[in-house]
């Protein structure tokens, strides 16, 4: 496995939004629930792609859905973008995001669909995109 990144907690977080990490994902990769939104979970899921936060990813992941094991995948994640959203907001019980994640070996172009149950937002599954 590759090192993850080191991160202070006033780094800018990776998922792009601008916003220091404390402020950003970080909560989100502590504690789940704190994302509000489909949106935010995507991003946080991101960022423990980049950071190598595999309990995160696996935490998140639909129980019905989800691989036995989450860990490494053989390649820096560079950037993240997010395309369109489609509910996911608070109150909604469904949502989707689409984005484009940057890595050293390409891109990742997915229309990625959430459900909210038991109080937080799980990703489900997705569509890749060309």
């Amino acid at each position: 496995m590759s090192a993850a990144p080191s991160l202070s907690a006033d780094s800018t977080c990776p998922c792009g939004s601008g916003a220091p990490l404390s402020r950003c994902c970080g909560p989100v990769l502590d504690d789940p629930r704190r994302a509000t939104t489909a949106e935010a979970l995507m991003r946080s899921r991101y960022t423990a792609h980049v950071l190598h936060r595999w309990q995160h990813l696996w935490a998140t992941w639909h129980p019905r859905t989800r691989p036995d094991v989450v860990d490494d995948l053989p390649m820096a994640w560079t950037g993240l973008t997010i395309v369109d959203v489609e509910q996911g907001q608070p109150g909604d019980e469904q949502g989707v995001v689409e984005y484009v994640a940057q890595h050293t070996a390409g891109t990742l172009h997915e229309k990625a669909r959430f459900e909210y149950r038991a109080h937080r937002w799980l990703y489900t599954d997705g569509d890749l995109l060309d």
